[in-house]
């Protein structure tokens, strides 16, 4: 009980935080986007932002009112929603950084490589993509309205009230694992696809750092070009993603089976599923030029 304010206040902190990071990258990236040239690159980095701002909304909120012991302001259809959300929010945020890391290794491949076949020209591209991501993670959360229900609407004696808004019905063992099946499809194809870019680039790096050594052994002045600074920013964003990720799996796994009802006395997993949402915008706020003068400016 003494620590539940402590809680409260870290993860209102965090979610406040990151949603008004998140929400400035958005809003930069949508205007550059409109008033300039209509780089690919800025709308995944809106998307990004957006789905962020999903995650902390339908995670954080939940989380930062149970901490404080609010009455349980959640009924069935709400329970659904924000469950639905947080699920599809991390599918999203899973399947866009894959998709970033991607086209930016494409942006920084050589003209006459293979890599230049799959450039995504035009914004169109880019937004049938986005369009796939969430009729995709749509289907594959389609099983959770099912079988979310509030827990002031359960008339159970078993069911602890623990802090938890929002009671799973249990389902088919069918059911789950053919969800659970998809979900783990999904997470290996594109973090799969992920590594593979993310090596490509590093490649590519490794390569242009050896250039510049040899640029500036020959005493000749050398500017990094802006995509191969931007893929720097990509590789640290994505380093940031797995690292929150695998931890989050890792530290669940072993709370689950070590500790009974972990939930009560660590909220760490909770913390890892909001990290990488707070701390991505600030990444890029830092290392995007363009966004380190719009926070100049204002």
């Amino acid at each position: 009980m003494l620590l539940d304010p402590v809680k409260g206040t870290v993860f209102l902190c965090l979610t406040g935080m990151g949603t008004m990071g998140n929400i400035f990258v958005f809003v930069s990236y949508m205007h550059m986007f409109q008033s300039t040239e209509k780089k690919p690159i800025h709308l995944i980095l809106a998307h990004l932002a957006l789905t962020n701002i999903g995650m902390l909304l339908s995670k954080g909120m939940p989380k930062t009112m149970e901490a404080f012991n609010f009455g349980n302001f959640l009924d069935d259809t709400s329970c659904k929603v924000v469950v639905y959300l947080a699920r599809i929010s991390r599918g999203l945020s899973i399947c866009t950084s894959s998709l970033l890391t991607i086209v930016q290794a494409i942006t920084i491949s050589p003209r006459h490589s293979r890599w230049q076949r799959l450039k995504l020209k035009t914004p169109q591209h880019i937004l049938s993509l986005i369009l796939f991501f969430w009729i995709l993670n749509s289907l594959i959360s389609m099983n959770l309205p099912y079988c979310i229900k509030s827990i002031n609407s359960m008339n159970i004696t078993q069911i602890k009230r623990g802090g938890n808004y929002c009671y799973f019905v249990p389902e088919s063992q069918t059911t789950r694992w053919i969800f659970l099946t998809l979900m783990v499809l999904r997470d290996a194809v594109f973090q799969g696809a992920m590594g593979g870019a993310s090596g490509y680039m590093v490649l590519l790096l490794h390569k242009h750092h050896q250039h510049v050594l040899y640029l500036q052994n020959s005493k000749l002045l050398y500017r990094t070009p802006p995509e191969l600074r931007a893929a720097q920013s990509v590789l640290l964003l994505m380093l940031c993603f797995l690292f929150f990720y695998w931890a989050d799996c890792f530290i669940s796994l072993y709370f689950t089976f070590s500790i009974e009802n972990y939930s009560k006395i660590l909220y760490v997993p909770e913390f890892l599923t909001l990290g990488y949402a707070v701390i991505s915008p600030f990444i890029l706020i830092h290392r995007d030029e363009h966004l380190t003068k719009c926070c100049h400016t204002q």
